[in-house]
């Protein structure tokens, strides 16, 4: 987390005060703005209509609508939509955050209850809970009318017919034609013949851990069915290296009673549902982790008259003060409680400085507001509830690990999380047998497009390690600590909108400067980037000893994959998308900020929509708030950059696939070309986009010549046609393959009708360029 993250955590102190509620004072509003007119469509009826086709049964849009099920088939039908699939419910269980996304700027909050099916509860514990989604929102409510309704008139008919030309001339059959469903992650596969000689082994093997890459961010433990770890998947991880998954859990809920003395409803039935998941991922040779970012902050009203209790306040919400030594107890007795009664647990990873609001210190500096730890340091204050949880683990199972996170901690850097370094000092008093784990490539320096700047999040186009990380690894070691690195190596925030990115050498000579800096185990993921692929299997070789050069473990893999004979090509492919990601404009506002997930789904805009762009949630048109520290003109150069060597690697890519005979290899190559092809469209896209928008501005200043003015509407026109293009591709290849376009904590940034939905917003747009030019 940089900069950008370190704004979030002040968005989340201002958004859990600010703002009218509505719904009984439960459903936040946060200074309600209008929604953001669609008008490719007749009218927000059919945009709805529209935008639920895929995920929706007729009969809940019915009732959303108060019509009947026919009356929103006849709308569906009239645009050209294909007959509608009725959606499984699953889809409405394990897609709600993309359902409540698209519907955002639509739906008043009853109506969308109405489609979701939940109460303003439910909804607004999703809200504020489920991975900061409030804030990937926007912290704030479009104000829209409620949606009825209405027959269509002349004109709404006479727009429907338009669409529906749109739609067919630019997809025709294809659009009826069958798809692979959505959520249908992963499929049988043979396994390589060596995968079975690495079988992971539970004992003293470096641990390689990650998370999974389709867990639902609800509560698994009491309710099975949304196991994030199938034991297909288990199996598949296994396969590539992986011994190791973690679990977001709240400890409250799996201990007896709440450090408050308040009995804990339904504990037993969770501890219950762990042990079976762990006895499950324990026959494929995988152990289960839990994260602990405890204890989490309870509402102030709760700390009336326990006043010995209360620490730091934000908003509604007050610390249970940790230097309480009751408070500490209550740590470490649940965690007792929970090992003893799951001893095969592998550990828990700790962060204490960053994340939910959980001790004094954990988002400020100087802890004002609590007597007790504002006379104290943090280093101390962290350090010791560290202690706290790791006496808990170790009386409850000996044999489990202790990771400590140093996110958040500051360590005196402008790269890192700034004045004053406390981080040398919390490492001075952890306990003797813990782990600590940095994130590698933290600080690492950078230049992009002539830009200078550092790394500050999860990056792939960084290769680690990076000073920050080597500096709290030396100083763990003269403490006899272990040490871990936390790495991505399937994708980040650069682009998670596809399972893995194949940026092998990069991937490749990170693993190596870990090997050579003598880590003692590897986090390979964060809730992005868990899914079982080729680049987790290059991690597995790292793990020989003697590790393997750079150019021997990229060569062992492609012949794994693709075949002895077309190994050196397919090698060649990976080594020119490697050169060309090492452009990417890195910036921590860019990957939080920017288009890059939502790629060719995002629509065009011919009059700015004055709506600031969203944590991976709405990048809109955002691109003062995408730029970060680059110029706009350089932030589209550079994905220019990356886009054009990406197409020289599909190129060397395409014509190596053409030889591989065998049916495991073949089919391993067509999956990463996919992958590939989709990834390359997201970069393009990006770069279409910039230069849309940089356009679109200059056009409506009316201060340009009028040659200056023609050349910029051109190059709207250009780039509408090229984003036409990128979309009406990306439609095909994610009808093929379900895993483009997702993201477990962010579930579909977009499905294949959004995708004809961008085509049909292009048409508008050339549609409405063609009078500008015309007046």
């Amino acid at each position: 987390m940089d900069g950008c993250r370190r704004v979030l955590m002040a968005l989340l102190i201002v958004s859990s005060v600010g703002g009218a509620l509505c719904r009984a004072d439960v459903l936040p509003t946060g200074g309600a703005r209008p929604a953001i007119p669609l008008k490719h469509f007749p009218d927000r009826l059919h945009a709805f209509v529209w935008r639920n086709w895929e995920l929706i049964p007729l009969e809940r849009m019915a009732e959303v609508l108060q019509t009947t099920p026919q009356k929103v088939r006849d709308i569906g039908l009239l645009m050209g939509l294909p007959p509608q699939i009725p959606p499984p419910a699953e889809y409405q269980q394990r897609g709600y955050i993309t359902i409540i996304r698209r519907n955002w700027h639509l739906l008043p909050y009853e109506q969308l209850l109405t489609l979701l099916g939940w109460d303003a509860q439910k909804l607004a514990f999703t809200l504020r809970e489920d991975d900061f989604l409030w804030i990937k929102l926007g912290s704030l409510k479009p104000a829209c009318a409620p949606i009825r309704y209405a027959e269509p008139n002349e004109a709404t008919l006479k727009r429907c017919a338009e669409i529906r030309e749109i739609v067919w001339s630019h997809f025709g059959e294809a659009l009826a034609a069958p798809s692979k469903p959505r959520f249908e992650f992963f499929t049988e596969t043979v396994m390589d013949a060596e995968a079975v000689e690495d079988r992971n082994r539970n004992g003293e093997e470096s641990i390689r851990f990650l998370y999974s890459y389709a867990g639902l961010f609800g509560d698994p433990l009491l309710h099975p069915e949304l196991d994030p770890y199938p034991d297909l998947l288990l199996r598949r991880l296994s396969q590539s290296g992986v011994n190791g998954v973690w679990l977001h859990v709240v400890l409250s809920q799996l201990a007896p009673s709440d450090a408050l003395g308040r009995p804990t409803d339904d504990h037993e039935v969770r501890l219950a549902n762990l042990a079976k998941m762990v006895e499950r991922a324990a026959r494929h040779g995988v152990s289960i982790y839990l994260y602990m970012n405890e204890p989490r902050a309870v509402l102030a009203s709760l700390l009336e008259g326990r006043e010995e209790l209360r620490g730091v306040r934000q908003g509604d919400y007050a610390v249970l003060c940790t230097s309480a030594p009751q408070v500490r107890q209550w740590l470490t007795d649940s965690l007792r409680h929970v090992f003893e009664n799951v001893p095969n647990l592998g550990g828990v990873f700790t962060i204490t400085a960053s994340e939910n609001l959980t001790n004094c210190y954990s988002h400020t500096r100087t802890a004002t507001g609590c007597p007790r730890c504002s006379q104290r340091s943090g280093p101390e204050v962290i350090a010791e509830v560290n202690a706290a949880i790791a006496a808990g683990v170790r009386a409850g199972s000996p044999k489990a690990r202790v990771i400590v996170w140093d996110w958040g901690w500051p360590d005196g850097t402008s790269a890192g999380w700034g004045q004053p370094d406390w981080a040398s000092r919390i490492i001075e008093l952890l306990p003797d047998d813990v782990y600590l784990m940095c994130v590698s490539e933290w600080g690492k320096p950078i230049a992009r497009g002539g830009v200078a700047g550092a790394v500050g999040e999860y990056s792939i186009s960084a290769v680690g390690p990076g000073p920050r990380a080597q500096r709290h690894w030396a100083l763990a070691r003269q403490r006899g600590l272990k040490t871990f690195a936390k790495v991505q190596v399937n994708c980040t925030w650069e682009l998670s909108a596809v399972p893995y990115l194949p940026v092998m050498n990069l991937v490749a000579q990170h693993c190596s400067n870990l090997s050579q800096a003598g880590v003692d185990g590897l986090m390979l993921s964060w809730t992005v980037g868990g899914y079982p692929s080729p680049n987790l299997e290059l991690v597995r070789r790292f793990q020989q000893r003697p590790a393997p050069t750079v150019e021997q473990a990229l060569m062992e893999v492609a012949s794994a994959r693709y075949g002895a004979e077309a190994a050196a090509e397919m090698a060649a492919g990976w080594a020119r998308f490697s050169e060309a990601f090492s452009e990417f404009p890195f910036d921590g506002s860019y990957v939080y900020r920017g288009p890059s997930q939502v790629g060719p789904a995002n629509l065009l805009y011919l009059e700015p929509t004055g709506y600031a762009s969203t944590m991976v949630g709405f990048p809109y048109d955002d691109v003062n708030g995408w730029r970060g520290i680059y110029p706009a003109e350089v932030l589209a150069g550079q994905f220019e950059k990356v886009a054009s060597g990406w197409r020289e690697g599909l190129a060397i890519w395409k014509k190596a696939t053409g030889g591989i005979e065998g049916p495991r290899e073949r089919a391993n190559a067509h999956s990463d070309l996919l992958v590939a092809e989709a990834a390359g469209l997201h970069f393009d896209s990006v770069a279409n986009q910039i230069r849309f928008v940089l356009a679109r501005n200059a056009a409506r200043s009316g201060s340009l010549p009028q040659a200056e003015a023609d050349a910029a509407v051109a190059t709207m026109r250009a780039k509408a046609l090229a984003e036409m293009q990128n979309a009406e591709r990306l439609f095909a290849l994610t009808r093929q393959d379900p895993r483009i376009g997702f993201e477990a904590s962010n579930h579909y940034y977009y499905l294949p009708l959004d995708l004809v939905e961008k085509v049909v917003n292009c048409e508008y747009v050339l549609h409405g360029l063609s009078h500008q030019t015309q007046d």
